[in-house]
């Protein structure tokens, strides 16, 4: 008895994975306003049909109804739930039922072909509605050869419930009847769904609008961990020239120009970062104006004065912008991105343990970041689907 336990227990959990469904990801809110609005679509359908009074082979409000319900008001957004869908899915599915109880004697046979030729005819127009196979039914097994049958209550019901989860779900804040929105731009296009669907070559459960949102939604959120999980260290530059505040003006300015470079940290000795010394500010300090004179006043400024005396800036201590912005290693490309649009700066360094000054990172690093990041979560067009 003891041996075969875990034998048992293997068994149990195995049969338990097979046959419990995941939990739904639905909070407690929503189940709620599931079954309120069952209750009342319900309640309101069988109440108005009630009170028409229309005379009928079967009661005011049929059975089918209960699964057309749960279809509306607990999956909007299903192809199947669909006020035609609803509506046509019944009705059609009922006319079915009744020519097979005047075409076929045998009601076994007349049941198997109404819910069979339902299915077939639902297909063909558009409005597959599981409720509908029971709508065939239900004429078949009570013997409803009066068309009318397919319309009340049946038409009546499923124009009643169709309008109640209408006004129910609009009144909740709830989209329905669910309809296809254009794709924005990088979106899942027609093209990618109906590839992709062509290979899955199953209904689904999900209309083609939604799938493409959840699709979206899930891109997004994986562009979002992998921006959380692409660090400063990944993405910046190691090798970075520096100049120190003694640097000669004429070298500094060389050294941009030959090296095709927008800034340059300016260092201490222990590479502390004291400083950064960008085009901008030769320019600022040479007071140039590009339309008037910009070669003659540029080099004038550049040219080391002769004396021991000046009254202009000789070194890149004196130019250099010594508030600056630094960044460490471990910051987040969604952190460089906020703090390069929050201080405007196209240029900052990264600073390590002590302070030492370990790399540079500009705004074409995150933009090329990002391209890569894009790129890795687009869809890439049906031939890959």
């Amino acid at each position: 008895m003891t041996a075969a336990s875990p034998v048992i227990d293997t068994f149990w959990a195995r049969l338990r994975e097979l046959i419990w469904p995941a939990p739904m990801a639905v909070n407690r809110s929503e189940r709620l306003r599931m079954v309120a609005g069952a209750l009342l679509g319900i309640a309101v359908t069988a109440w108005w049909s009630h009170q028409l009074g229309v005379p009928a082979p079967l009661t005011w409000i049929v059975a089918p109804m209960g699964a057309s319900a749960v279809l509306v008001f607990c999956l909007p957004a299903s192809p199947l739930a669909q006020p035609w869908a609803v509506v046509a899915g019944n009705t059609v599915s009922a006319l079915v039922g009744v020519a097979c109880v005047h075409l076929i004697p045998a009601t076994d046979w007349a049941a198997a072909v109404a819910v069979a030729g339902a299915i077939a005819a639902m297909l063909a127009l558009r409005c597959l509605h599981p409720p509908g196979g029971a709508s065939a039914l239900l004429m078949v097994m009570s013997g409803v050869a009066d068309p009318r049958g397919a319309l009340f209550p049946v038409l009546v019901n499923s124009l009643l419930l169709a309008g109640m989860g209408w006004a129910f779900h609009r009144a909740t804040g709830h989209r329905y009847p669910h309809r296809v929105a254009p794709p924005q731009a990088g979106q899942v296009t027609e093209e990618d769904l109906d590839a992709v669907l062509g290979r899955y070559n199953q209904i689904l459960d999900v209309s083609r609008d939604e799938l493409r949102e959840l699709i979206d939604r899930t891109q997004r959120l994986a562009h979002q961990r992998r921006l959380a999980h692409t660090r400063c260290a990944d993405v910046m530059t190691s090798d970075v020239l520096t100049v120190e505040y003694g640097t000669p003006l004429q070298e500094a300015w060389t050294l941009l120009r030959k090296e095709g470079l927008k800034s340059l940290p300016v260092v201490d000795r222990g590479r502390h970062v004291v400083g950064i010394v960008t085009l901008t500010d030769f320019l600022e300090a040479a007071s140039v104006d590009i339309h008037h004179g910009f070669d003659q006043r540029l080099r004038r400024f550049m040219t080391k004065s002769p004396g021991s005396h000046t009254d202009k800036p000789e070194v890149v201590g004196q130019i250099m912008t010594r508030k600056v912005r630094v960044t460490r290693p471990h910051r987040t490309l969604s952190d460089l991105v906020l703090l390069f649009n929050s201080t405007g700066h196209r240029h900052i360094p990264v600073v390590g343990e002590g302070g030492k000054l370990v790399g540079m990172v500009t705004q074409s690093d995150v933009v090329a970041a990002l391209k890569v990041a894009d790129h890795l979560d687009a869809p890439h067009g049906p031939a890959s689907a």
